[in-house]
């Protein structure tokens, strides 16, 4: 297997013919005692693990993801669970990808070489910060470098040419395009529209294009994989863990059973 895991998820996805699933939970959700349970079952179903880094002030998000932000605050999560749940979860699912996802606050506070020292002992493979646009993250792209994980990079359907060409030069592991202008857990945008902006950003990179914002069910996920290398998924999968807060069985199984009807619909197959 090639040093670079994420490049790896992505050449095996090819070779099987699909698109790959890209999923997010927000780590210590809905505490950092059972998030290590979610997370595996959602990690066995997944070709890239995106791991959200709690915060106080998730200003991209909807109100689902908001609220996973809440309760793993509230339950006392702090970045060394999240590294901690990430270095058991690297051990469990030595293949697949995973990044952190979150806000730059996070690892400024605690300094960009730390943050990605951390990062990188704990099994990361790259680090994707929603509000750090690459005009302003030269620090934190060098830090990143230096331990060998991706800066991935968000372009959405506002993205000029400019800031896609800019954005393309800068990115590492993969694009991540937002479907829509808005939050996370509103409709996607149109399938058509959203297929020519992808179409227009392979013109700058070769990369892959990954599609998130507003997948909630195989069918969409099924549309998306049509034109993109890969299918992102996060506030369906968090809807799960809302839906089951007071039964920790049927949360892990409902997690794991909405990522596997996608997994299955990507295969070519629903299920």
């Amino acid at each position: 297997m090639s040093d670079d895991r994420l490049a790896s998820c992505f050449a095996r996805c090819r070779d099987e013919g699909r698109s790959a699933l890209i999923g997010y939970l927000t780590a210590g959700d809905p505490s950092p005692e059972l998030s290590g349970q979610v997370l595996s079952a959602l990690a066995g179903q997944v070709d890239v693990l995106e791991i959200g880094m709690p915060f106080s002030d998730p200003m991209a998000d909807g109100p689902v993801i908001q609220a996973a932000s809440e309760r793993a605050l509230a339950a006392g999560t702090h970045m060394d669970d999240v590294f901690r749940l990430t270095d058991e979860l690297r051990a469990q699912h030595p293949e697949i990808g995973i990044v952190f996802m979150g806000y730059a606050n996070l690892p400024y506070a605690m300094g960009y070489e730390a943050f990605a020292a951390k990062a990188k002992q704990a099994g990361a493979d790259g680090v994707l910060l929603v509000d750090l646009p690459p005009e302003e993250s030269g620090a934190c792209d060098a830090a990143l470098a230096a331990h060998g994980l991706h800066p991935i990079r968000l372009l959405a359907p506002t993205s000029s040419a400019a800031r896609i060409e800019l954005a393309c030069s800068r990115a590492g592991g993969f694009i991540y395009y937002v479907s829509l202008t808005g939050i996370t857990g509103a409709n996607m945008g149109d399938a058509a529209e959203v297929r020519r902006q992808v179409d227009e950003i392979r013109q700058h990179t070769k990369l892959p294009v990954c599609v998130g914002f507003g997948i909630k069910s195989p069918e969409q996920a099924v549309s998306v994989a049509e034109f993109a290398d890969g299918v992102v998924i996060g506030s369906h999968f968090v809807s799960q863990v809302t839906g089951h807060l007071g039964d920790s069985c049927a949360m892990i199984e409902a997690v794991q059973t909405a990522a596997a009807r996608i997994r299955q619909a990507l295969k070519g197959g629903f299920a």
